[in-house]
């Protein structure tokens, strides 16, 4: 799930947190309604219809492209178009349509048959005047090592954003006034092209490493890479012969480590306002927050360990859920066997799984409990915060074992929309029909780069084109079983550990602890509730861990009973890392260097 404690949010993820979960309780035994009208493909474009004509020169770009081309409208000039489009109510309007060869100068065109968001159709666009803005998601073409050839926008430094991805093609924002009845198309020009990515510099405490991973190369069939952003202990040069537990903190595409500041807040910061926190002065408090983390870090008495934020980008999504995967490769394998060991070698890492541990939110939250799961006998210990789905019959709101459709209650005479975002009050800010229509018109084949699209691409099997097989009709909402039965046998998590405890939980025992706030904006507290009760219940050895959950705390609540989510957000490291050090003490084998590293 997108996580706020590291993924930058345009726009959407900052409308105060948002969904409601209706649990889909089916309310009759009957076959389930038609897909509303609302789900039918667009119409053709009339004749004379509104259109646009968009292009790029070849002075900017001599070859034909491959990728997604984007029309994207404003009626609010505060920013650029590009960054207006999310799931909240203050969404501006996104078209796309798909372009193969596209070369210098030609025309694509938009028109009324181009998927939109959340207006369908141009069709029903208003007349009047709006801000223009044309942009290209570059694709390029990979030849795996399964037989399929595929088309996917590679990550190029910024964490797989469309909107911002160095080398994408976009037009500079102008005011137009439109009309629907206009005969003659709107002509738009793409003739920038968004920058790379600066890379960060090391520091006494930050690190940056990046490695070619063979496994993930051979499986792409071009060259592949993992990186690392790491955080070194105080004394890391003083003490070369300490050695060094390592923590892995799962999460969202770091482009360094975030929230460390050795210097104290910018007197001259100007206030911001979090609509999320419903806070001013939010910038300053994450200022402050860092700065506490430095003295914290590098005082007497904290424990002495390595922390590693991983950078796995791809072409789906800004990080690989850290698994195997039969669409994205075998990321989890590449992490574990590949990275972890380079990163343990060269920066005096313990290596060895009595001294390692993980712990993330959202998305992180998965990822630490899948990775335990996975690969039980390489990590000692798991704190997953507001995981992602753990239990998919709480796929967020959806059951995918029970439920016909995923966006409205299965009923023969009602059509109630299932809610995709919520705040603390329940109240809903998009249905889950809106939020996938939003990705379907950024790219077909899940090639969004957002949620819903990244989960499918990661859970499910290769469809016959080579791209994820869907989970459900992205249109319609129709849910397909025999996807969901893959799901189920290879990444419900709380399926896995009931079908195999009785050989993983030995090694599982006081490993796993879960956090969530009972209102979390994305529902994921029910996924929890159903791993809770297999967990204490399980028969067999008993888990010996926790599950916690927070009063009326939204996403994402990670244990802290003490502090609201705008501060406990800030401060991961302070929490887990003792509990972390206790543990490795606690469980060391015989012999174990538990002393070098404790200074």
């Amino acid at each position: 799930m997108t996580n706020p404690l590291k993924r930058p949010a345009p726009t959407a993820l900052l409308l105060a947190g948002a969904s409601l979960l209706f649990l889909a309780v089916a309310l009759s035994a009957a076959p389930v309604a038609p897909p509303p009208a609302a789900s039918s493909p667009a119409p053709s474009a009339p004749p004379d219809g509104l259109r646009f004509a968009l292009s790029f020169p070849a002075s900017l770009e001599p070859s034909p492209l491959d990728g997604r081309l984007l029309l994207l409208l404003s009626t609010d000039g505060s920013a650029e178009p590009r960054f207006q489009v999310g799931d909240g109510p203050n969404t501006q309007l996104v078209f796309g349509i798909d372009v193969e060869g596209l070369a210098p100068g030609r025309d694509a065109v938009v028109d009324a048959a181009a998927f939109g968001y959340p207006l369908r159709s141009l069709a029903a666009l208003p007349a009047g005047d709006y801000y223009v803005q044309g942009l290209l998601h570059r694709y390029e073409t990979f030849r795996r090592s399964d037989g399929h050839v595929v088309k996917l926008p590679m990550d190029r430094g910024e964490g797989q954003r469309w909107n911002a991805a160095p080398g994408n093609l976009l037009s500079a924002p102008r005011k137009v006034r439109l009309d629907p009845r206009s005969a003659e198309p709107v002509r738009v020009v793409l003739d920038r092209e968004i920058p790379p990515v600066a890379a960060p510099e090391d520091t006494k405490y930050i690190r940056h490493e990046r490695i070619e991973s063979k496994l993930l190369t051979e499986f792409w069939g071009r060259p592949m890479h993992l990186g690392a952003c790491l955080l070194l202990p105080e004394g890391f040069d003083e003490h070369p012969e300490a050695r060094y537990p390592l923590v892995v903190f799962h999460g969202h595409f770091p482009r360094t480590v975030e929230g460390f500041r050795e210097t104290p807040p910018d007197p001259g910061l100007k206030p911001d306002y979090s609509a999320r926190f419903r806070l001013e002065g939010y910038n300053r408090i994450e200022q402050e927050y860092a700065h506490e983390l430095y003295k914290t870090w590098t005082g007497p008495g904290f424990p002495r360990v390595i922390v590693m934020e991983i950078q796995h980008a791809n072409p789906y999504y800004d990080d690989s859920y850290a698994v195997n995967s039969a669409n994205l490769g075998p990321y989890g394998d590449a992490i574990v066997r590949e990275l972890i060991p380079y990163i343990e070698k060269k920066y005096r890492g313990l290596g060895a799984g009595w001294a390692r541990s993980l712990y993330g939110g959202s998305t992180g939250g998965w990822e630490a409990l899948a990775a335990q799961v996975f690969y039980p006998d390489e990590f000692n210990g798991c704190y997953a915060a507001c995981p992602d789905p753990i239990d998919f019959r709480a796929y967020t709101v959806v059951d995918i074992y029970s439920h016909r459709n995923a966006y409205y209650v299965d009923s023969r005479w009602k059509r109630t929309p299932r809610p995709a975002l919520r705040n603390w009050l329940g109240e809903v800010s998009a249905t889950l029909e809106e939020t996938n229509h939003r990705e379907l018109a950024l790219g077909t084949n899940s090639r969004s780069g957002d949620q819903w699209d990244i989960w499918q691409a990661v859970f499910g099997p290769v469809g016959p084109d080579g791209y994820p097989k869907p989970i459900w009709d992205k249109l319609s909402g129709e849910i397909d079983r025999d996807v969901a039965a893959h799901w189920r046998e290879n990444y419900d998590l709380r399926h896995i550990l009931e079908r195999d405890w009785k050989t993983l939980g030995p090694k599982l025992e006081g490993k796993i602890h879960i956090y969530c706030g009972d209102m979390d904006n994305y529902y994921l507290n029910n996924a929890v509730y159903l791993m809770e009760d297999f967990l204490e219940s399980a028969d067999g050895p008993p888990y010996e861990g926790e599950v916690d959950y927070g009063d009326r705390a939204e996403h994402c609540w990670n244990g802290d009973h003490e502090r609201p989510n705008a501060v406990s957000r800030l401060r991961y490291h302070q929490m887990y890392i003792p509990r972390i050090a206790e543990r490795i003490l606690k469980t060391a084998p015989a012999g174990a260097d538990i002393r070098s590293w404790r200074y």
